[in-house]
């Protein structure tokens, strides 16, 4: 992926990355040394939506929607599995609305944003079951072909299918017709939904999920693969026979620490040439605490099968790696003991540091003179429109460590 982010310090991290009820998760690196995430419904946000500067640290940074903006095109439906995707500049999110045994009145909508914590603006559906003959037409996946060509891939349990976009990434190409590339039908044991599309080198990967998501500590979700030559299939394992008959292969299931781990999201590469995948999963100790969030090393073999360590949810792993940034030459600090200052916007900073502790800071000019202070914790946005133009030092820490920076105000 080749993005520039920093790391909360520590070379290692241990699972869950964020014991919040994130389920579905997807992500996309938002261009401001961020990578941020989209999770179903939570009971607390319309589309939960947390950052991270390294996958491993997540904080909140809002919701898709408002009561007021919320998609209503299906009446009472929840708003799940949402998909993020950067088109023509602008991001893209692709969500499915639906309620348990609607399974042909849900259906798959989609809403855009100049900015990736949003707000975001709905565009309606793009179709619902009945409209599109897909029985539970939920869980989408967008993915961009070598070519251009951009397609929409959804479904659960009554078989994957996908279906080219316009341009715009906000239709269905004039004319496209639906293809299938897994199999559905009541009872097939092959089933699978939570769809995710990676091409790397000639192969298409096709990911999903197979089993039960939500049944706590009965759930049997667990992470499959098949891959392809062709977008369009056929798919098949490494007997080479294809999933429409035949099998996945299965690459992570549960283990005595985590139940159900499942829905993974979109693969990122770090600036080592590794690749991660997030996903959810029930704590076996904390079942009540809902879908978490997981992060795990996917790697790949001499046949170029992707496998994860030991086919189950580390417990703890090395860290991604992402190289430090400068960011319009304004020097950035390595972040030490979770303390960081980030230029987010072009009139505001962003001070965090860890978690439950209280944190002072200040912003002096070149001087030595004291411009304002104050404390915060955990998070705090310093606007700094209010500064003359200049250059000033912000100092933020607590009595056990101070980290500096220098601040150009940008006009």
């Amino acid at each position: 992926m080749g993005v520039y982010a920093q790391t909360s310090g520590g070379d290692t991290y241990t699972n869950p990355v964020k014991t919040k009820n994130l389920p579905d998760p997807s992500v996309i690196y938002g261009g401001d040394h961020y990578f941020y995430v989209y999770a179903t419904d939570n009971g607390e946000q319309s589309i939960p939506i947390y950052k991270s500067k390294d996958l491993v640290y997540w904080r909140l940074a809002g919701g898709a929607f408002t009561d007021k903006t919320r998609p209503t095109f299906v009446e009472g439906g929840g708003l799940w599995a949402p998909e993020i995707a950067k088109i023509n500049g602008k991001f893209v999110l692709y969500y499915a609305m639906s309620k348990w045994g609607g399974e042909w009145d849900c259906g798959i909508g989609v809403a855009t944003s100049d900015r990736p914590q949003g707000p975001f603006t709905d565009h309606g559906k793009l179709f619902i079951s009945s409209e599109i003959g897909v029985k539970n037409s939920i869980d989408p996946c967008h993915f961009t072909d070598t070519d251009g060509k951009q397609y929409l891939f959804w479904g659960s349990f009554r078989g994957i299918y996908g279906i080219e976009l316009d341009e715009s990434g906000l239709k269905i190409k004039e004319g496209a017709e639906k293809f299938q590339i897994a199999p559905g039908s009541d009872g097939n044991v092959n089933n699978i939904e939570a769809t995710m599309i990676l091409k790397k080198g000639k192969y298409y990967y096709l990911f999903g999920s197979s089993g039960t998501c939500c049944d706590g500590a009965n759930s049997t979700y667990h992470v499959v693969v098949a891959r392809s030559t062709s977008i369009k299939g056929p798919f098949v394992n490494k007997s080479k026979r294809s999933v429409m008959v035949s099998h996945f292969e299965t690459i992570l299931t549960k283990s005595d620490d985590v139940v159900g781990p499942g829905h993974n999201s979109e693969l990122i590469q770090d600036d080592n040439g590794d690749w991660w995948m997030l996903y959810h999963g029930f704590q076996a100790n904390d079942i009540d605490g809902g879908r978490v969030l997981y992060l795990d090393q996917v790697k790949w073999d001499s046949d170029d099968w992707p496998y994860i360590e030991g086919g189950i949810p580390s417990k703890k792993s090395r860290k991604p790696y992402f190289k430090d940034y400068v960011f319009n030459g304004i020097e950035n600090l390595s972040s030490k003991g979770d303390f960081e200052i980030l230029q987010a916007g072009h009139n505001y900073l962003q001070l965090s540091g860890p978690k439950r502790k209280r944190f002072t800071w200040g912003v002096y000019d070149l001087s030595g003179k004291y411009v304002e202070g104050g404390t915060g914790s955990e998070t705090k946005d310093l606007w700094i429109n209010d500064l003359a133009n200049g250059v000033y030092v912000v100092n933020m820490g607590n009595e056990a460590l101070r980290v500096q920076r220098k601040v150009i105000k940008v006009d």
